[in-house]
């Protein structure tokens, strides 16, 4: 699925006139920021991708750190990382941590695009989230794969699209920002450090099988000292 989607993106960024030097790299045309200054991932901890992996490698780790490059609903990026079947991948927040605040605490980045400007049918590839507090114990958000709601897949990272923002250095707007949202009161926790993505998909076909990671945010965090 995420092979078709990369070939579907490339489709459109052509048709709507950006060329081929606008898809030569993952990175695209956007320039890089220092991630270090948003409360953004800042680190990979462990990456362990599954068969069919191998899209964004050559830009690892920094095409999963720091701010996403999304296009909204209507195309998605190509700045992503794929985590290949079943990959995982765990990122670290330090010199920051996630806390619990009013709604949604962070935010998981994909490249999510509704194909006729369809929301009930997103172009999903869904990821189970977790987090820890010390990158041992690990508390896991359920995520309902049977699509109860049209269009929503409740707990899951991979069906709401990326929108094109500007970064700021504070936390971010998720109304601006888009994404898959989650909750820390949800599992009765009230801060964490670490974020761990697993990959849901059953095949797919290199090099872009599996959920394509472009970032992950944090909504509600404050700072560490050590």
């Amino acid at each position: 699925m995420a092979f078709m989607r990369f070939f579907c993106t490339l489709w459109m960024l052509l048709w709507l006139g950006c060329g081929p030097s606008a898809v030569d790299s993952p990175a695209l045309s956007q320039e890089r920021v220092d991630y270090r200054l948003y409360p953004y991932a800042q680190a990979v901890v462990e990456f362990n991708p599954g068969p069919e992996s191998g899209f964004g490698q050559e830009l690892f780790p920094e095409i999963v750190l720091g701010p996403p490059q999304g296009f909204g609903p209507a195309q998605g990026s190509v700045d992503v990382l794929s985590l290949g079947v079943a990959g995982e991948i765990i990122l670290d927040f330090f010199p920051r941590e996630m806390i619990d605040g009013e709604g949604a605490d962070f935010a998981v980045f994909e490249n999510v695009f509704w194909p006729g400007n369809d929301s009930s049918n997103p172009w999903k590839e869904l990821a189970e989230i977790s987090v820890s507090d010390d990158g041992e114990n690990w508390h896991t958000f359920t995520c309902v794969q049977e699509n109860s709601i049209i269009g929503e897949w409740p707990g899951c990272a991979g069906w709401r699209p990326t929108h094109s923002y500007t970064p700021q250095t504070e936390s971010l707007d998720p109304d601006m920002s888009g994404g898959d949202l989650f909750d820390l009161a949800e599992l009765g926790l009230t801060h964490a450090r670490y974020v761990k993505i697993q990959d849901l998909g059953q095949g797919g076909a290199a090099p872009s099988a599996g959920f394509d990671l472009d970032a992950v945010g944090l909504i509600h965090f404050e700072e560490l000292t050590d």
